[in-house]
């Protein structure tokens, strides 16, 4: 009686405790939240890279690879030959095309190229000569100097070779740039050259010649710095003498 007491009150003890520790069964089963953070992106990364392979294609070689796939799809071998040829036909079109835009833009820079050289070259010409003609004047003092000045004593004379020395070195200067002056006396007159400011009756030159320079006129290469200022020859009138006017006179 006593042993079965015992094993009663075993059974009782064992039944109690697994009722009072119960079992999470979720523990070992259930695996952690996942987070949007920490969710793989490796299948975006990859399709964004095959749409941006798929808008570098050449247009071209997505319809020749339909064209080709078509041809093969296609039971008759004429058929699919025509087709090939088509598209080869299309795509020397497009090439040719494509040459002669490139043939016209290359004749376009060119054009702009020379064009832009030459507006260059020109306003580099005419900033030059704007500044030599500001200089024209005083080359104009120098020889007035030279000309009408009498040096009297040893005084004078070394000043008047002073400052001609520096028109010489003025008047070189402007040969190196290109500078030269004109020599009108004896040609004939040109109004793209020349200024006629006196008209002259003279039988010693024929008419329309230049017979004096009255202010130089230079050049730069084939620009025209500053016209001359000249005289030009006319045809002197016939004198009359006193007989023939006595004569004229008693016929009317």
């Amino acid at each position: 009686m006593d042993e079965d007491k015992q094993f009663e009150q075993e059974t009782t003890k064992t039944t109690v405790d697994t009722e009072e520790a119960p079992v999470d069964s979720t523990a070992d089963t259930v695996p952690e939240a996942v987070t949007v953070e920490d969710a793989p992106v490796e299948e975006s990364t990859v399709s964004e890279a095959e749409s941006t392979e798929d808008e570098e294609i050449d247009p071209t070689v997505i319809e020749a690879e339909a064209a080709a796939a078509a041809a093969q799809a296609t039971d008759s071998p004429e058929a699919a030959i025509a087709m090939l040829k088509a598209t080869a036909e299309a795509a020397q079109s497009q090439l040719e095309d494509l040459n002669l835009q490139y043939a016209r833009l290359a004749a376009d820079f060119d054009n702009y190229r020379k064009r832009t050289h030459k507006e260059k070259a020109d306003l580099e010409e005419q900033a030059k000569c704007n500044t030599l003609k500001e200089l024209l004047p005083v080359v104009d003092n120098f020889e007035r100097a030279r000309t009408q000045i009498k040096p009297q004593t040893d005084g004078e004379t070394n000043i008047h070779k002073s400052y001609q020395s520096v028109y010489k070195q003025m008047v070189d200067c402007l040969k190196r740039l290109g500078v030269a002056p004109m020599r009108p006396e004896g040609e004939e007159f040109d109004p793209n050259l020349h200024d006629a400011v006196m008209r002259e009756a003279t039988d010693a030159y024929p008419d329309g010649t230049v017979t004096e320079e009255l202010m130089r006129g230079y050049t730069l290469g084939e620009r025209v710095l500053r016209h001359a200022m000249v005289k030009v020859a006319t045809a002197a009138e016939p004198v009359v003498s006193s007989g023939e006017s006595d004569t004229e006179a008693s016929d009317s």
